[in-house]
């Protein structure tokens, strides 16, 4: 309403509803399982599958054939299909360390420091003799060496050069370069301010990561293990280098790492693919997931929407299935993809082993399918959690969250060469009772998911999985909001904050058809002198979620010559 003078004129002012609300902050996928190389038992994000083989590695050798650990498989199909960002919990079976820095040619007058791979198992171990080509016998695509270059006395810095451990000197494929880096623990290069010196080990005792280290890690693939002799005030008053200190900057060379342990279990008999049973689960047990899986329970430092097991199934690995569910239950922000059964199961087996677990927060799919391995190239069978990732993320990408990441528009799985059974409508409508997610194959279509249950077993809104999560999306963002408004005023300005960027929002989610309508209550009606005085602030969100048209009934009427059609 204008303020007008007491005599005529006109009033002019400005209402500004330009103001932007935050967006959230976007969770991805999460995945569990065992990896080629990569940091062990430490959860990384990657963005891209390039980023995931560089870090992760792809395929390695057992028993003289090549194999890809399912965890790569899904990874491929997650960022094929459009993922943005996936973070990986490396598992294995052992112990296992990391390879430091070594001499492959004298390029240190005295050992002035020390690098430590992140990636650890005795796979990143470079250190060998070097041929006629300065190529090193124990180099490959999965690991790393270094070069120093640039040495130089007079000013104390260098180069620190690093490079994968397969290439020779004529032909160098430098992954990272540090440039001026020094030995002055006063100076911007300090070394280890430059290439980073941080580390993270699991604390099973308080089941968290603990970080060690002063300076944020810069390398993805190395870090600075120690520095043995500062140069502290490299110059003297007069600008010249102190001579004790010229003696530490190192000279120019290479070198390689060794010293890691931990292997995969090369010669002895590792099950893939559709081998794999309750006691070898491409060489791991139930047991080696334990750690990572309460890990990834605490919500505060892990944040994604989706999360996969492939090589876990219900019926081999019920304790860690039973573990996943529990900590996304206590979460309540993602949504846990899993495997009922092993390879060559029936019907009876799937809907057995699917009656045993009821939840919205959690759903599978069945039958196995057939595909190329995208690193070997040879046709495998992998159980669908490995294929499904692909699917999410195509469904996030085309649409939003609260589609139903199924049907031909959203779900069809072009990866996949054949499923092991081609279901037929009767064996379909049995699993589908059952809040089993067929993966159905269709004529001229190919191979579909054709279901979006969760595990509920209540009929209600969130025995679907858009619907699952729909919520999970809202409760992210809005959970977000509530934060910035803990140890607020309770008053009437703190409540219109909160319901002035709330409802923006939802109102974008109807927009985009996720919601028929909602309403946001948050005054005095709910927020009475009993409420306030206990410190609390009490809101309400009313929701209509969108449903999915999954039963479609067509009705073809014939009418004679001449019948007029109903108006």
């Amino acid at each position: 309403m204008a303020n007008f003078t007491t005599s005529p004129g006109v009033a002019i002012s400005e209402i500004d509803n330009t103001f932007l609300t935050g967006q959230p902050v976007q969770a991805g996928a999460a995945i569990i399982g065992p990896t080629v190389k990569g940091p062990y038992e430490t959860p990384t994000l990657v963005t891209s599958y390039s980023d995931f083989t560089m870090l992760f590695g792809d395929t390695f050798i057992s028993g003289g054939n090549s194999y890809s650990y399912l965890t790569s498989i899904a990874a491929y199909n997650y960022f094929n299909y459009g993922g943005t960002s996936l973070l990986v919990a490396r598992v294995a079976s052992g112990s296992f360390s990391e390879a430091t820095s070594t001499s492959a040619t004298n390029y240190f007058t005295s050992s002035s420091f020390s690098l430590g791979t992140i990636s650890e198992g005795i796979i990143m171990n470079s250190s060998s003799s070097l041929d006629a080509s300065g190529s090193l016998a124990s180099g490959s695509v999965n690991n790393v060496r270094f070069e120093i270059t640039n040495s130089n006395t007079g000013s104390g810095t260098f180069n620190v050069l690093i490079r994968r451990g397969n290439d020779i000197t004529n032909n160098k494929v430098v992954l990272e370069a540090f440039n001026s880096v020094t030995l002055d623990p006063n100076s911007s290069r300090y070394i280890s301010k430059v290439i980073g010196d941080q580390v993270l080990n699991y604390d099973q005792a308080n089941t968290q990561m603990q970080l060690s280290g002063s300076f944020t890690n810069k390398s993805r693939y190395v870090y600075v293990k120690s520095v043995n002799y500062n140069t502290p005030n490299y110059f003297d008053a007069n600008g010249v280098a102190v001579s004790a200190y010229t003696a530490s900057i190192p000279i120019n060379g290479s070198g390689s790492f060794d010293g890691a342990t931990g292997t995969v279990l090369s010669t002895s008999p590792i099950n893939f693919y559709d081998a794999i049973n309750s006691s070898n689960t491409q060489g791991l047990i139930g047991g080696d997931y334990n750690k990572m899986i309460a890990l990834l329970g605490n919500r505060e430092a892990y944040q994604f929407n989706v999360l996969f097991t492939p090589g876990l199934t219900n019926d081999n690995h019920t304790s860690q299935i039973t573990s996943v569910i529990t900590n996304t239950i206590s979460r309540g922000d993602n949504l846990f993809v899993f495997d009922l059964v092993d390879y060559n199961s029936t019907v009876g087996d799937v809907i057995t082993q699917a009656q045993s677990r009821d939840t919205s927060y959690a759903a599978s799919y069945w039958p196995w399918v057939r595909i190329s391995d995208p690193s070997t190239g040879k046709q495998v069978w992998v159980p669908a959690s490995t294929v499904i990732p692909g699917v999410y993320a195509f469904n996030d990408k085309v649409s939003a969250p609260w589609f139903a990441p199924a049907g031909i528009n959203r779900g069809g799985l072009y990866t996949v060469l054949q499923a092991q059974y081609k279901l037929t409508q009767g064996q379909r409508d049995t699993l589908y009772a059952n809040n089993i997610n067929p993966i159905a194959t269709l004529p001229r279509q190919g191979v579909v998911v054709f279901g979006q249950k969760t595990l509920q077993k209540a009929q209600s809104a969130l025995d679907r999985v858009n619907v699952r999560r729909l919520m999970i999306e809202l409760k992210n963002y809005i959970r977000q909001i509530s934060d910035t408004i803990v140890f607020e005023q309770n008053t009437l300005s703190t409540r219109g904050s909160f319901i002035t960027r709330v409802t923006p929002f939802l109102e974008r989610i109807q927009q985009k058809q996720g919601l028929y309508a909602f309403k946001v209550i948050m005054d005095d009606s709910n927020n009475g002198p009993a409420v306030i005085d206990q410190n609390q602030l009490v809101g309400q969100i009313y929701i209509q979620p969108t449903r999915t048209a999954e039963f479609i009934s067509l009705d073809f009427i014939l009418q004679p010559t001449g019948a007029e059609f109903p108006g």
